[in-house]
């Protein structure tokens, strides 16, 4: 699962590419400049770093994603609850709605998903 960390600049370049693949090299380059701020240097280093981890392809100079976007939130969601949070989900759950108020939609959202993960 350690593949799947994204630091926060890699995180917003691979988002750019799920939005836009598959994307031509030079097209990412121009989007990377106008969205990021970054140089050419600068994605095709990230590009080439992404590359090696086997989270994006570069073929014929058609960049894809290797990985889901779902995927890679998964791995940060679940290193976030057990970094901050001692791996407790309650925990998680409580310091996020403090405060905070939702709507019914999203509490019998939230409680669908609890009662389909439910053992």
């Amino acid at each position: 699962m350690e593949a799947y960390k994204l630091f926060d600049a890699e995180f917003k370049f691979v988002s750019l590419i799920w939005e836009n693949e598959p994307i031509n090299s030079t097209e990412l380059v121009k989007l990377c400049l106008e969205k990021l701020g970054w140089k050419k240097s600068t994605t095709y280093t990230v590009l080439r770093k992404l590359c090696k981890r086997d989270i994006l392809q570069n073929q014929n100079a058609t960049v894809t994603t290797l990985i889901k976007r779902e995927e890679a939130q998964k791995y940060e969601s679940e290193a976030l609850i057990e970094k901050a949070f001692d791996g407790s989900l309650p925990q998680f759950l409580t310091a996020f709605l403090d405060q905070k108020k939702i709507t019914e939609k999203e509490a019998d959202e939230l409680k669908r998903v609890i009662e389909e993960a439910t053992e």
